[in-house]
């Protein structure tokens, strides 16, 4: 009987595992992120579950032993002498919370902010402060607030996206 089985990956192998039991006719899923390069445009993807993936597999037809010498592999996960077994209603949840995961991170961070937003800033050499989000810049990684230094002095500061949030006012 077909039932989903944890597979432990030799040390950023989890994709080519996935390659191999696929060459083999053999249903894998590895869970994967994408998420920015620093500084780039471009995204990469990450395993989820860094050293593991899930096989859709009946043991009957295929040796355990064949999945613990697959070049890749290290071996089916089992806990306390059984294996890990994962019921199709928990592999179906996984798949539609990494899928959330990947919509969320696809847009950019600064979209996330609207002109006139309070936000604070949580990093960085204005840690602390509070301002009002202006505008997003060109990279998407940067945006323009309006700091407050002084009574009725305000200046316009460039920051890393990362360093600001919302105002817990201004939070739904």
């Amino acid at each position: 009987m077909l039932h989903w089985y944890v597979i432990h990956s030799k040390p950023q192998k989890e994709f080519f595992l996935e390659d191999q039991l696929s060459l083999r006719r053999l249903e894998a899923y590895c869970p994967t992120v994408h998420v920015p390069r620093p500084g780039q445009k471009k995204w990469k993807f990450r395993p989820y579950f860094p050293g593991y993936l899930f096989a859709h597999i009946d043991l009957d037809e295929v040796n355990a032993s064949v999945l613990r010498w697959m070049p890749g592999a290290v071996g089916l996960v089992h806990f306390g002498g059984d294996l890990a077994c994962i019921p199709d209603s928990l592999l179906n949840e996984i798949r539609y919370r990494v899928d959330q995961i990947n919509a969320e991170s696809e847009k950019p961070a600064a979209s996330l902010f609207k002109a006139g937003d309070a936000v604070t800033i949580h990093s960085g050499p204005f840690a602390g402060y509070e301002a009002v989000f202006c505008a997003e810049l060109r990279d998407d990684e940067r945006v323009q607030v309006l700091l407050r230094l002084l009574q009725d002095y305000t200046v316009r500061v460039d920051l890393p996206v990362s360093q600001i949030e919302l105002t817990k006012q201004n939070r739904s």
